[in-house]
């Protein structure tokens, strides 16, 4: 890895972020270029990570009160007044190893923490199991507090927080 920053996402970026969505979404969500620009709209936290000028990486967040219709950001706006909501994370397969995944989180942790929130939470697929996103999140001191079915019934996933 010659050189990797990460900066906050912009429109030029949209394409790429699209594709590495597209190639993960059996652990994500689809989503097209309208969803993109919908969930960049309400984001406290939308970076890419850039590896020798492509990007290799994103990670959208969102914190609560904002206008998201999705069953995993409703539970969590349910239970906690005030938190950031992990919508999706995506390392492309060519970089994975590098800790990509690992700078963002830390980089969004550490906005977390300037902007007051102690409150992180996030979902994995435990139906189909997502190791490698078990593996990550625990790295990060997530604990589960609860399971859920989405996606009509097709998915089951651990919906996590992590205290800072």
């Amino acid at each position: 890895m010659k050189e990797m920053m990460i900066r906050d996402a912009i429109e030029e970026d949209f394409t790429s972020i699209i594709l590495l969505n597209e190639a993960e979404v059996q652990q994500t969500s689809p989503m097209d270029l309208e969803k993109l620009r919908l969930l960049d709209g309400v984001a406290s936290y939308h970076k890419v990570a850039i590896v020798n000028g492509h990007v290799a990486a994103f990670l959208l967040a969102i914190r609560e009160g904002e206008a998201y219709r999705n069953d995993n950001y409703n539970w969590f706006a349910s239970r906690f007044q005030k938190f950031l909501y992990v919508d999706r994370i995506v390392v492309g397969v060519v970089f994975s190893g590098l800790k990509i995944g690992s700078k963002l989180y830390n980089d969004m942790f550490e906005n977390a923490r300037t902007h007051g929130v102690k409150t992180i939470t996030c979902e994995y697929n435990i139906k189909p199991l997502n190791i490698v996103s078990r593996a990550f999140h625990d790295k990060f001191g997530f604990k589960e507090l609860a399971t859920q079915w989405v996606a009509n019934g097709t998915k089951q996933v651990s919906l996590q927080v992590a205290e800072i």
